[in-house]
C-alpha cells in the first residue's frame, strides 16, 4: 500500500527542557514538556529524531462502534505503533483493560521497538482522550520521558500535517521497567481512603453519572459514586479541540469541583481510561502525590456491599 502524505507542517522550537518533580508548567513559555504534554509544532520539529518513538494509544466504547487498530492502518503520524489498551492488559482480570503486569509490558513495547533510552509520544483519536491511558501506563512502569500530544491526532490533521498508512519497520529494544505502586489503587485501598478522608477520590465521569440521574453504559452496574469522592468530568479539563487547559485553567477546575489539592488523590471514572487524564491533569499542575484506581466504577460499581452516595458531592 502506497504512503499517504500531507504537506509537513510545524516550526522548529527549541528543545525545552522537562519539569522536574518539584515543578510545576506554569506558563506558555513551558507548555512542551516531554514528560507530560507536548504541542504538535514539538512533535513536527521532532518527528525524525532518532530516539523518539509514537505510539497510537487510540481506544473507543463499544457503543461507538469504531475500530481504532483498523483506523491506525488507515492514516497515523509516521513512525507510530499502535498501542492495544485491551490487549496489553491483565487479561486473567475480569475487569476490561486493566494495567499489564510488568513482563507482558517489556514484552509487548520491546516488540514494537521501544525501550530505553526513547523519548515517548503517545497521541490518540478518541472522544475519551485514550493517550493518557498509555501515558499512565508507562509511568505506572517507571518509564517518565514520555507524553502526550496536545489535541491529539484530529488537531495533527487539521493542520495538514504529515501522514502515513503503512506500519513502522521495527527492531527489539531493550527495556527495563521498575513498577510504582504509589501510581495505582485497587478497590481494597479505595475503599480505606474513602473511609479514612486521607486522600481526595476524583471522579472524571459525566455529571449525571456521577449523581446517578443517568445510567452507566455497562450493564449491570449501580448508579452513583464513590461516598465523599469529588466530581471533576474529563471534558472540564481539555478544550473543544481537544487541547488540555492551561495550568491556570485546570487548577480551577478541580478547585470548582471542591477538590482539596493539599491532599493525595486518587482519580477514578467508569474503567480506567478518563480517569487518566485527571491524572495528567494533577502532574501538569506539578501535583506529584496522586495515583489512579484502576477498576474504577467497573469495579466498585459491581460489587453491593461497597457503600454508594447519589447526587451532588
Amino acid at each position: 500500500m502506497a504512503r499517504c502524505r500531507a504537506v509537513p507542517g510545524g516550526v522548529k522550537l527549541p528543545k525545552n527542557r522537562a519539569s522536574t518533580t518539584e515543578e510545576a508548567v506554569t506558563d506558555d513559555s513551558r507548555a512542551d514538556d516531554p514528560r507530560t504534554l507536548v504541542s504538535t509544532d514539538w512533535l513536527a520539529a521532532h518527528l525524525h529524531d532518532p530516539d523518539l518513538r509514537i505510539i497510537d494509544g487510540s481506544w473507543h466504547m463499544e457503543a461507538t462502534g469504531r475500530d481504532a487498530h483498523a483506523e491506525y492502518m488507515a492514516a497515523h503520524i509516521p513512525g507510530a505503533r499502535f498501542f492495544d489498551i485491551d490487549a496489553i492488559a491483565d487479561t486473567r482480570s475480569p475487569l476490561p483493560h486493566m494495567a499489564p503486569q510488568p513482563e507482558m509490558f517489556v514484552s509487548r513495547l520491546r516488540a514494537m521497538g521501544i525501550g530505553d533510552g526513547h523519548q515517548v509520544v503517545i497521541y490518540d483519536n478518541s472522544d475519551v482522550r485514550s493517550a493518557a491511558r498509555v501515558w499512565w501506563t508507562f509511568r505506572l512502569m517507571g518509564k517518565i520521558d514520555v507524553a502526550v500530544l496536545d489535541g491529539g491526532f484530529a488537531k495533527w490533521r487539521a493542520e495538514g500535517r504529515e501522514v502515513e498508512d503503512l506500519p513502522p519497520i521495527t527492531r527489539d529494544r531493550h527495556m527495563t521497567v521498575q513498577r510504582q505502586a504509589a501510581r495505582v489503587r485497587d478497590v481494597t485501598q479505595v475503599a480505606a481512603a474513602a473511609k479514612l478522608g486521607d486522600h481526595v477520590i476524583i471522579d472524571a465521569r459525566p455529571a449525571g453519572r456521577f449523581r446517578g440521574d443517568e445510567p452507566e453504559p455497562r450493564p449491570g452496574l449501580r448508579q452513583g459514586h464513590i461516598p465523599g469522592s469529588r466530581n471533576v468530568p474529563m471534558g472540564q479539563i481539555y478544550n473543544d479541540d481537544g487541547t488540555m487547559k492551561s495550568v491556570p485553567e485546570l487548577r480551577a477546575a478541580f478547585e470548582s469541583g471542591g477538590v482539596d489539592l493539599s491532599r493525595p488523590a486518587i482519580t477514578t471514572c467508569g474503567s480506567g481510561i478518563t480517569a487518566a487524564s485527571l491524572a495528567l491533569a494533577l502532574e501538569r499542575l506539578g501535583k506529584r502525590d496522586w495515583s489512579v484506581y484502576d477498576g474504577s466504577w467497573t469495579e466498585w460499581g459491581s460489587y453491593p456491599d461497597l457503600k454508594i452516595e447519589t447526587g451532588d458531592a
